[in-house]
């Protein structure tokens, strides 16, 4: 393995110094040391260069040897620091850019927000994320102060009014909603953290997360609430204080088959909302049944559609119904119902234990295969449903279809809440600070959603490219002196499209 200096002519001008790690022919590393725009830069940067392999020399164990070299002209210059300005001023100018800055004037919270998309993890340790960056952190005195400001000023609802008006009410006709459950690693819930129903069977108190973004999966709105609360009765709430913050704004909202129920549907609707939700089919749906019992063959992307009753009384209510065939959708259905039989055939071979099984039927003592269910199953694979209040002439079938398959961009937003930001466990006690947590995780999300919409790659990969290109800052005679680091090619083509305003760094 060799490691030497390289400088490479950039298109600007400039002259870009490298340190360029090689293994036999193969260029194993490149380290940007930064830009040189005069001879006194070029060989400041030179030097900083031969300095860092001297320390990687010396961290690996290797000693020095003294060939008598005289030292550059420049070798008097120290490094008082590098910091990566460029990633920090592009995640402030962004979050300026949507309009955060001017919603709320607290540099600490923005702070937060910055490090928890650099580095997912606790409020405490944005001190050492921006400190690690060479970026001046705030104190742990101050993260607390805006945290608790976050939650006395509600800063979320102003953030929120800020997205939505960056994305323009004009253009907003469709919401899509979904929830989350976050668990608490706590001995003893309370009135807010409370065990329910969770998607992953955990026992620990928890609180019901909703989100409400737009069809591109940017955030508008987010809230929470208590572990026990049924996600069907989070919708209306949410949509309601949407509507609240912007009464003229009419929209109507897709969300999962999760939320449909008679009660639910007829809720939205009494409040005056139009919907789209995904229908289970526990049946073949009649006009399917009708026009494959006349030897009908489903066809890929064929539409039925359909009028159907639900809820009881004085409550039952007419809507419309869209069914869609997919080929994929059927082999996958298929294929699931053939491992289920398969385990059904094994219960009644008697070479696995009875359990429960979707298409095991026991009667008495007898244990076989529900044959006219599995039929029933095969018969409706592939076929989706799709309930709405909207009519014809407002939206088209396929309009309906195509609204409800945006529902992966909220998905995608929770993903990125509970993986790439980490938004659980959570360790907050308080449910103010919670709430102020929730209020950093969801500008963060706007932030992180808007990159990768211009860029076309995650956030992962955003932060990745652009920490290493570090400023530095030299000093000479007791005077500093700051180079601005090497812009690749590769980092130019990230940041075409996103506007960068001074982060303060």
């Amino acid at each position: 393995m060799s490691v030497f200096v390289r400088k490479v002519q950039t298109k600007s001008g400039a002259t870009a110094v490298q340190i360029v790690t090689k293994t036999g022919r193969q260029v194993t590393g490149i380290d940007h040391i930064g830009s040189a725009h005069t001879d006194t830069d070029l060989a400041l940067l030179t030097d900083i260069a031969r300095q860092r392999i001297r320390e990687r020399e010396r961290d690996a164990g290797q000693g020095e040897f003294d060939f008598g070299l005289a030292p550059s002209p420049a070798s008097t210059a120290l490094l008082a620091r590098a910091y990566s300005r460029l990633l920090y001023d592009t995640l402030a100018g962004v979050y300026a850019q949507l309009g955060f800055a001017s919603a709320v004037d607290d540099a600490v919270f923005r702070d937060l927000v910055i490090a928890r998309i650099i580095e997912p993890a606790s409020k405490l340790d944005t001190i050492r994320i921006l400190d690690e960056l060479g970026l001046t952190p705030p104190s742990n005195t101050g993260i607390h102060r805006s945290l608790n400001r976050a939650a006395d000023e509600n800063y979320r609802d102003q953030f929120s009014k800020a997205c939505v008006e960056f994305r323009g009410t004009k253009q907003l006709t469709l919401v899509l909603y979904d929830v989350t459950t976050l668990f608490f690693q706590v001995e003893q819930e309370d009135d807010y953290r409370i065990p329910g129903l969770s998607k992953e069977r955990r026992l620990e108190p928890q609180i019901v997360v909703g989100l409400l973004v737009d069809e591109r999966g940017f955030p508008l709105q987010l809230h929470s609430f208590e572990g026990n609360k049924a996600e069907t009765l989070t919708l209306v709430p949410v949509l309601d204080a949407f509507r609240a913050q912007h009464p003229d704004v009419a929209v109507s909202v897709a969300c999962d088959a999760g939320m449909l129920s008679a009660a639910n549907l007829l809720a939205l609707e009494d409040a005056g909302y139009s919907f789209i939700v995904g229908s289970r089919i526990a049946k073949t749906p009649y006009d399917i049944a009708e026009f494959q019992n006349d030897g009908g063959i489903l066809n890929d992307g064929q539409i039925f559609e359909s009028q159907q009753w639900f809820g009881r009384g004085e409550t039952r209510r007419q809507r419309r119904v869209v069914y869609q065939y997919r080929e994929k959708r059927a082999r996958l259905d298929l294929r699931n119902i053939e491992k289920q039989v398969e385990k059904a055939r094994n219960v009644v071979a008697g070479t696995s234990a009875v359990k429960k099984g979707r298409f095991l039927k026991i009667t008495d003592a007898k244990k076989s295969i529900d044959e006219a269910l599995v039929e029933s199953a095969k018969q409706r694979a592939g076929v989706k449903g799709y309930v709405t209040n909207l009519p014809i002439l407002t939206a088209s079938a396929t309009t309906v279809i195509d609204a409800y398959h945006q529902l992966f961009n909220v998905e995608a937003s929770f993903r990125m809440a509970k993986t790439d930001l980490r938004a659980r466990p959570i360790f907050h006690r308080q449910r103010e600070k919670i709430e102020a947590h929730l209020t950093v995780v969801f500008c963060a999300i706007a932030v992180s959603r808007h990159i990768q919409e211009v860029t076309g790659v995650s956030i992962k990969r955003f932060v990745k490219v652009l920490a290493p290109v570090k400023d530095a800052v030299i000093v000479v005679e007791g005077i500093e002196h700051t180079i601005p680091a090497a812009i690749t090619d590769e980092v130019a083509l990230l940041l075409k499209g996103l506007t960068v305003m001074g982060g303060g760094h």
